[in-house]
C-alpha cells in the first residue's frame, strides 16, 4: 500500500497578482522555486529545483560528461536579460 500526505490551502491572489504558499508546504517540498501549468481548466504548481544547471548537471553527465556549468549559468543569465529587456520595450 502506498501513504502519502496531501495538503490543500485556499490562497488569496493580491492585487499584484502573488499568492503565498504555506510554510509547511514549502518546507515539506524544500525548494523555493515552483512552475505553474494552466491545463485549461485548473493549474498546476509543481516543486522545480532552486538551480536547475546544478540539476541538470548530474543527471546528463552520465549521457554528455563533464558540463561547463560556469558557461551554461552565464548563457542563461544572457537569455534572462534579453527576455527582460524585450519586456521593457
Amino acid at each position: 500500500m502506498v501513504t502519502f500526505m496531501t495538503m490543500k490551502a485556499r490562497m488569496r491572489i493580491s492585487k499584484g497578482g502573488q499568492i503565498s504558499i504555506p510554510a509547511a508546504i514549502r518546507h515539506r517540498w524544500g525548494t523555493s522555486t515552483v512552475t505553474l501549468h494552466d491545463q485549461g481548466d485548473r493549474l498546476v504548481v509543481s516543486p522545480a529545483a532552486d538551480d536547475p544547471i546544478a540539476a541538470a548537471e548530474g543527471a546528463l553527465a552520465k549521457e554528455f560528461g563533464a558540463i561547463d556549468t560556469a558557461r551554461l549559468r552565464r548563457a542563461a543569465r544572457e537569455a534572462e536579460q534579453a527576455g527582460e529587456h524585450r519586456r521593457a520595450r
